[in-house]
């Protein structure tokens, strides 16, 4: 990945605008040219697999491909970065009246005001199960 670094971080109102912006193409499918770089690359690691997009068509491809559902995202932190911001945040489908939930982390980068590069992190569909499961087994000492 070509970085670009600079003397200071992205200031926070700034990351937190283009979290949002970034976070908001989960609910609506749909990467806008002027949030990427039109060669943005999309760097995505599932639980058990890995593979890459490049330009913000694909990646709204991608989510159009995957999605099962309405979709709300809540965004749970963003932190810039001297390049770009990290963000994270947990994706809730509605499948079937079912809540399916993904936790998620991304690494983006910025150029002139847009994401370049993006690489994310994603724990998988997670069903009332599976939490309930994951509740009794490995309890979580803070959210």
């Amino acid at each position: 990945m070509a970085t670009m670094v600079s003397d200071r971080s992205l200031d926070q109102v700034s990351a937190d605008e283009l979290s949002r912006q970034f976070n908001r193409t989960f609910e609506t499918l749909q990467a806008g040219d002027d949030l990427f770089t039109e060669e943005a690359l999309f760097d995505l690691n599932m639980p058990t697999w890995r593979f890459q997009l490049l330009g913000p068509a694909a990646f709204s491809m991608q989510l159009q491909s995957i999605n099962r559902g309405p979709s709300h995202v809540n965004i749970v932190r963003t932190v810039p970065t001297h390049t770009g911001f990290v963000t994270e945040h947990v994706e809730h489908q509605d499948v079937d009246g079912q809540d399916i939930c993904a936790r998620r982390l991304w690494l983006c980068a910025v150029e002139g005001g847009r994401i370049s590069h993006v690489i994310g992190y994603c724990t998988g569909g997670w069903d009332d199960a599976l939490r309930a499961r994951h509740a009794r087994e490995a309890p979580m000492i803070r959210p």
